[in-house]
């Protein structure tokens, strides 16, 4: 098959049909809204120009990926038994490997769940949940709106973390 077709299918099929998932006893439809692509300014934080960009364009759900690279990365690790998270910094340039999160609502505000994967000048991987204070060298997003229920984020005792509502 000609690679331009297999391109092409790829996106539609990505891009172009419903999206539906499950979390723990609660399946959402959703359909495609709105498609927004941009890059971040140099020295931004990472976690708050994205959050500030969905809420300026007032996405209250939607999936949110990006690639480039951070002068530093400020990220944690969710310690299961303690129910907290661990802080992690790395003070120099990364380049971003993979990035990939949601956007939903928690105490009626945007709110950006996101995890990140970067490498240093060696190769060697890092990554975890994406907290504020990374810095911004080079980042191209996007944000893939989604129309239907609201996700709201409570916080669950089990967890000790602030998930999705079971019953929107």
């Amino acid at each position: 098959m000609h690679k331009e077709r297999v391109a092409e299918l790829h996106h539609l099929h990505y891009y172009d049909l419903n999206i539906s998932w499950r979390v723990a006893n609660m399946q959402l439809e959703y359909m495609k809204g709105r498609v927004f692509m941009g890059r971040l300014k140099k020295g931004s934080d990472l976690l708050l120009s994205l959050t500030e960009k969905a809420q300026d364009l007032g996405i209250r759900a939607g999936i949110v990926w990006g690639i480039g690279a951070v002068q530093n990365l400020v990220y944690g690790f969710y310690a299961q038994e303690e129910k907290r998270y661990y802080p992690l910094r790395i003070d120099k340039p990364l380049e971003v490997l993979s990035f990939l999160g949601n956007v939903s609502q928690r105490d009626q505000k945007t709110f950006i769940h996101a995890h990140v994967t970067v490498s240093d000048e060696q190769g060697k991987a890092f990554g975890g949940h994406l907290m504020e204070g990374s810095k911004v060298f080079a980042f191209e997003y996007s944000i893939l709106e989604l129309l239907g229920p609201e996700l709201d984020r409570c916080y669950d005792e089990e967890t000790g973390l602030f998930l999705w509502k079971e019953n929107p």
